[in-house]
Order: C-alpha cells, then sequence, then structure tokens
C-alpha cells in the first residue's frame, strides 16, 4: 500500500486506525472515526505543549492558505519568529491574529486584522498602532481584551485559539513543523485542534466531504 494510505476501515467497534511511515524524522498517522477518541488521543499526546483549538470544531480552521501565510507575515516581519500565538483566523478571504510580545513596558498582546465594522472601542482596552485601508493593529496590555477584540472582528468563524495550556504556541514552531504535516493531508482537511513544541508537534483534521474520520498527524526529530 502506497505510503500515507488509509486501509479501509471495516471493524464493527470504533477503533483507531495505525500508521507509520518511514521519514528522515518521525512521523506517525492516526486515522479516528470517532470525534470524541481523536480529541482524547490528541489532549494525551500534547501532554504540556503549547496548543491550539478550533472555536468551532464542527468546522474547524481552514488550513489551505495556513504555509502561505505564516510564510509572508515572517517575510514581511508582521509575525516575528518568536511571538505568541493566542488567536488566529485564516480564511480564503482574510486572515487575523493576536500575538504575545514583550516591550520595555512588559508584556503586550497585538491584534492584527481587518478593519471592524464597529463603534470605536473604549480607549482605556487598547492602543491603536495603525489604521489603514482594510486593515488593523491594536495593543493591548490585557489578553482578554485581546482575544474579545479577534472575537469582535471574527464572530469566531475559521478560527483557533490558545487554550488548555500555560503559554501559546510559538510562531517559529508552528512554521517548523505545519509544512510537513500538512504535506501528509490526503485532500484538503480543516484544523481542529493543533500543539507545537520544540523538539515536535501534532495536528487533528476534521474530515471531508465522503471520508468521515478525524486525522491526526504528528511528526517530530529522530529520538
Amino acid at each position: 500500500m502506497p505510503s500515507g494510505k488509509t486501509a479501509p476501515y471495516r471493524h464493527p467497534v470504533r477503533r483507531a486506525i495505525f500508521h507509520l511511515m518511514p521519514t528522515p524524522g518521525t512521523l506517525v498517522v492516526r486515522t479516528f472515526t470517532d470525534r470524541a477518541e481523536g480529541l482524547a488521543h490528541f489532549v494525551l499526546r500534547a501532554g504540556e505543549a503549547p496548543r491550539l483549538f478550533a472555536f468551532d470544531d464542527t468546522n474547524g480552521c481552514p488550513t489551505e492558505n495556513a504555509l502561505a501565510a505564516l510564510e509572508w507575515t515572517g517575510v514581511v516581519g508582521i509575525l516575528k519568529d518568536d511571538d505568541l500565538l493566542h488567536a488566529a483566523r485564516l480564511t480564503h478571504e482574510t486572515a487575523a491574529a493576536v500575538v504575545e510580545r514583550r516591550d520595555e513596558q512588559g508584556r503586550c498582546y497585538v491584534y492584527l486584522g481587518p478593519r471592524l465594522d464597529a463603534p470605536p472601542m473604549d480607549v482605556f482596552e487598547g492602543a491603536v498602532l495603525f489604521d489603514e485601508p482594510g486593515v488593523k493593529a491594536v495593543e493591548f496590555r490585557q489578553r482578554a481584551h485581546a482575544v474579545a477584540h479577534f472575537l469582535r472582528a471574527t464572530s469566531g468563524v475559521g478560527s483557533l485559539l490558545a487554550l488548555l495550556g500555560r503559554r501559546a504556541p510559538e510562531l517559529r514552531h508552528m512554521r517548523r513543523w505545519l509544512g510537513p504535516i500538512i504535506e501528509q493531508l490526503d485532500a484538503p482537511r480543516p484544523m481542529v485542534a493543533g500543539w507545537f513544541a520544540a523538539s515536535s508537534a501534532g495536528v487533528l483534521f476534521t474530515f471531508t466531504e465522503g471520508d468521515p474520520t478525524w486525522r491526526y498527524i504528528e511528526v517530530g526529530l529522530e529520538s
């Protein structure tokens, strides 16, 4: 059977289908027929690693533009390697993010994304860094204010949030591992959850039309 292909699942009891694939690093792919089993396996494998969860895990977050967005924002300096990603939205038409950075005053949280079609926010919530046609950047001192602004701007559609972790994922680790993970997909699949560490990462994808399974892909360095 070609590498990366999943054998037909015929057992009447729901179980995970397990694959090991020879690669320069480590690569593990598991396919689940049950959402709860897929999420449980993801949380177990994530351990204490920073992780992201889809705001709506029924639809997930589209991944078709994820690699291009990470590359482009790094090249132009919008998102830096040492930024921590607290929220992100990627669609075919737009993108938005909340990142954590450090400045002379300590931690700050920067929202980057489309302008809001909403009344101006209160001054105490944040400071506008720039406001250009089609894009806006706002700096906050409180994570809750930044994430609330993000959700107001995006309504959570197609978004990911850093949850159930002690810290948010670093952009450097996402840029390193997301590419090799997405390359193993059999077809475009929305992202449900992902954890990203220095030596490895894992992502859970939801199903596509005609294939009602959840796909978990984990990559890492040789042990």
